[in-house]
């Protein structure tokens, strides 16, 4: 079937982490990085934290953002104490109040541009806080989405098949005229596959490996991947 739909995940992909608020957490404890270092890091925990996401645990549980972070300050050579922990409760608490994913893909502009120049429908499937909405609408990327589904806001969370499908249903297509695009393999290639849907999985460090799915560094490498199926 010819494809009519292109799905993103919204955090590491559409929205990335604000790294700035990790690295000052880090440095208050007397943990001096540079910003690319702990991106490297952080690349690095997300394919950690798979096979644990893997066993049914939710992407927004607080214990699974503790480990996430605990895997960060592993691959930073920081030893899981007390001042980590200091560290770890000052990002805990930004991302309380503002959610940590909240700088702009810089990217993102031209790549839904160009998928919308295709007149493909375009859509978000995100495990959030009910903040995504506000937060593409306030980076000026609102209009470029048919729907946003965030998972605290519709009661499902991803990788339960469900929220895929209300995402089809949303934007009027079978699952096999839908791509969906995330950071996760667990969440997103397994979630949108149980729906019927074909995934992208984004790996910025090539960190992922034999993955069974298809692979892009970054977002525009991924519609690259999806303009050759329309073409």
């Amino acid at each position: 079937m010819p494809l009519k739909a292109v799905l993103f995940d919204a955090g590491n992909t559409i929205v990335l982490i604000n790294y700035a608020v990790v690295v000052e957490a880090l440095a208050a404890e007397g943990f001096e990085f540079e910003e690319a270092r702990v991106r490297e890091a952080e690349y690095r925990a997300r394919v950690l934290l798979d096979p644990i996401l893997a066993q049914s645990n939710s992407t927004e549980s607080p214990n699974i953002f503790q480990t996430y972070m605990r895997f960060v300050c592993e691959n930073l050579g920081v030893e899981w104490g007390a001042g980590a922990e200091c560290a770890f409760r000052r990002i805990a608490e930004y991302n309380r109040q503002h959610n940590l994913w909240n700088q702009p893909n810089p990217q993102a502009p031209v790549i839904l541009e160009r998928l919308r120049q295709r007149d493909l429908a375009i859509g978000m499937i995100s495990n959030s806080d009910g903040s995504i909405q506000r937060m593409i609408t306030r980076e000026g990327l609102a209009p470029y989405f048919r729907f946003v589904l965030d998972s605290r806001v519709v009661g499902v969370e991803k990788p339960d098949p469900r929220i895929f499908q209300m995402a089809l249903e949303r934007a009027g297509v079978a699952p096999d005229e839908a791509v969906y695009i995330g950071d996760l393999y667990s969440i997103d290639v397994v979630g949108s596959r149980a729906a019927g849907l074909d995934a992208i999985l984004l790996d910025p460090a090539g960190l992922w490996g034999n993955v069974d799915c298809p692979k892009a560094k970054d977002l525009s490498e991924a519609v690259d991947i999806v303009l050759r199926r329309v073409s």
